[in-house]
């Protein structure tokens, strides 16, 4: 008989939870950032300069060859997790494994393998990159493992948020956090301190905490959360790969041009924040300054994402975008000439650094819009495809940079025994060019592709949804062409969904529902916020503005809940939604909460909808409530007979 594991309690789910992703982030920062530093800088030192550079070399090429490989590798991932039925369920044994086995592995590479390195480099080289591929293989068994168990630790939306927001929260401590102590504990544990770039003991020890801290961080996922046990986790459908990717792309030209923008963008913006490590150890000999730079970054980085919104209501996305680069530009120009002037270093950093949240999270919004501009020009949506291209591009990205660095640093000279004093006028031009004009040319050539290309703006996106809307029901005309597809029981009782007056469905100003385009049913002017499932069944969809509810009843009759008229101009202001897609609900069961100040404040109709797809294939459709009379959601709004 198997055995049932003990319950958790919240607190200890969303605590765990979070110590992972402060965990992943903290390995994740090492992994792509330091590691490199540390080939770089400590690695080979065979006594020939053109010998350790060409190691250094092979080594970055490696790791960049073996980075976009496993690019290839990832839908195997998705669907070995998608796959996996334990009596611990599907994500925790693949965080805790994959968090085990990652953090062996990167320890071993911040380690010269028992001087393998200069007794047998081909050797070393070999061993390395199947430590590598192993370790980025792992982690990423860890990392979509970690992310993707967030929707099965509850079924109860406003958990979810709360435990994403916490998550958020400790994975950007995490990744910022490792920059400020990185120098400082390096320096620590160095016997030497090298000009102010460590030693091997030094960057093992460093290594070591970041290690330990990633395994723990698994194992308190492992141990400290509980997958919830539902038939809406059972995936029928395969994870998608980059040929798919690819094919949409083509297809769906919005999402295709702010890809290739973001990546430009993606490109410079990872050369730069990867070499400003390189550019206080080096330039200003000043290593630690990189400590100082982390805390306000870190500092910063949550205001800004913060911020965000106000922004977001002030200025539309394309300006935004486009003043957001024009600042970091202004920001790597002012870098490039402070010299060793900290205060203009760190003034100049921070012009650079703070857009750049914004700049996430506005490509993250109009590439969630692409989902609805596809699905209107394509017929079919592909949600998971859509998003599944950011992480894409920032992986490909950081691949890129992670091989490019390395060389830099061979033709800046910033390799083993370098000092900031050994560093040459001409060394100093080379990395500047690198570090500054290159990462400039590339944000430029984004700019310019976002400037020209993008047209779905918060405006066009809006009338998508809307058109969107009145196919609501030419789903089910088509699943119901043959009788009793849809329809298998006699008849059903539907409640009032929301409590307020009844008016007429064909009374109401919305000429798509007054027309009886939508389907039959009736209208309600509400007098409180909340909404509440009129009969048993499925969420079929949730509309990505929060205004509208498709649902399907358990007897196979479709409905829809519209909250107002051209509410889809709020874009989600003032809605939340407390179900998800294919999630079932019951009679009475509060799906939606919308604050009628706020749509009253933007001029519109807050008029409720409540409509049948398909109504004329009923033998009766009768509405119980009548136009004036005021309900509540236990009273009975109409009664369907097949």
């Amino acid at each position: 008989m198997e055995t049932k594991e003990r319950p958790v309690s919240k607190f200890t789910s969303r605590l765990s939870y979070t110590f992972g992703a402060f965990g992943n982030d903290v390995f994740y920062a090492a992994l792509s950032s330091y590691l490199i530093m540390f080939i770089t800088s400590h690695l080979f030192n065979t006594g020939d300069k053109a010998t350790n550079n060409r190691l250094i070399s092979y080594v970055t090429l490696i790791i960049m060859i073996l980075r976009i490989v496993e690019l290839l590798i990832d839908p195997f991932i998705g669907n070995a997790i998608d796959r996996t039925k334990t009596r611990w369920g599907h994500f925790r044994p693949w965080v805790v494994v994959g968090g085990t086995i990652s953090s062996v592995a990167l320890l071993i590479l911040f380690t010269n393998m028992g001087g393998l390195n200069k007794s047998n480099p081909w050797l070393y080289l070999f061993i390395f990159a199947v430590l590598y591929i192993t370790m980025d293989i792992f982690y990423s068994f860890k990392d979509i493992g970690f992310w993707s168990m967030l929707p099965a630790l509850s079924f109860d939306s406003r958990e979810r948020e709360k435990i994403a927001t916490l998550a958020r929260i400790g994975s950007t401590i995490g990744g910022s956090l490792v920059g400020v102590v990185v120098m400082p504990l390096v320096l620590f544990f160095s016997l030497q301190s090298n000009g102010g770039t460590g030693d091997d003991r030094g960057w093992f020890w460093f290594a070591f905490i970041v290690c330990a801290t990633a395994f723990l961080s698994a194992l308190a996922v492992g141990f400290g959360t509980r997958e919830v046990e539902n038939d809406l986790r059972k995936n029928e459908e395969d994870t998608a790969g980059i040929g798919a990717v690819l094919k949409m792309l083509v297809k769906n030209d919005q999402l295709l041009w702010v890809a290739i923008a973001y990546l430009f963008y993606g490109i410079g913006v990872n050369l730069v924040n990867a070499l400003e490590l390189y550019y206080f150890t080096y330039i200003m000999g000043f290593s630690k300054g990189f400590s100082i730079l982390s805390f306000i970054n870190m500092s910063v980085g949550l205001f800004s994402v913060a911020f965000f919104p106000f922004l977001a209501k002030k200025f539309s996305r394309k300006p935004l975008f486009i003043g957001c680069l024009t600042m970091m530009l202004i920001g790597l120009a002012v870098f490039s000439v402070a010299g060793s002037n900290l205060a203009l270093v760190l003034f100049a950093a921070e012009l650079f650094f703070i857009p750049q949240p914004v700049v996430f999270l506005i490509v993250l919004m109009i590439i969630t819009d692409s989902v609805e501009y596809g699905q209107w020009k394509l017929g079919h949506r592909d949600e998971s495809l859509a998003l599944s291209v950011r992480p894409l591009v920032d992986k490909f990205g950081g691949a890129i940079s992670n091989g490019v660095v390395g060389q830099i640093a061979v033709l800046a000279g910033m390799t083993t025994g370098a000092t900031a004093s050994s560093i040459t006028a001409s060394d100093r031009f080379t990395f500047k060019i690198m570090m500054f004009a290159i990462p400039a040319v590339m944000m430029l050539i984004g700019m310019f592709i976002f400037a020209k290309k993008i047209t779905l703006t918060e405006e066009r996106h809006a009338q998508i949804v809307a058109e969107l809307e009145k196919t609501w029901g030419d789903q089910f005309s088509n699943e119901s062409s043959e009788a009793g597809v849809l329809i298998k029981d006699d008849e059903l009782t539907a409640m009032v969904p929301v409590a307020g007056k009844v008016v007429a469905l064909d009374d109401v100003s919305d000429p798509t529902f007054a027309s009886g385009k939508m389907g039959a049913g009736v209208a309600i002017v509400p007098s409180d916020g909340k909404v509440y499932a009129p009969f048993d069944g499925v969420v079929k969809t949730v509309f990505v503005t929060r205004h509208a509810i498709g649902l399907v009843s358990d007897n196979g009759i479709p409905a829809l809940i519209h909250v107002g008229i051209g509410t889809v101009k709020m874009k989600g202001t003032g809605f939340v939604t407390y179900v998800n897609e294919g999630q079932h609900v019951t009679k009475g069961e509060q799906i939606m909460e919308f604050w009628d100040p706020a749509i009253k404040k933007a001029g519109l109709d807050d008029t409720v909808m409540f409509t049948f797809a398909n109504s004329d294939l009923f033998e009766k459709f009768d509405v119980e409530v009548k136009p004036g009379a005021k309900v509540s959601h236990t009273d009975v709004a109409v009664k369907i007979e097949k």
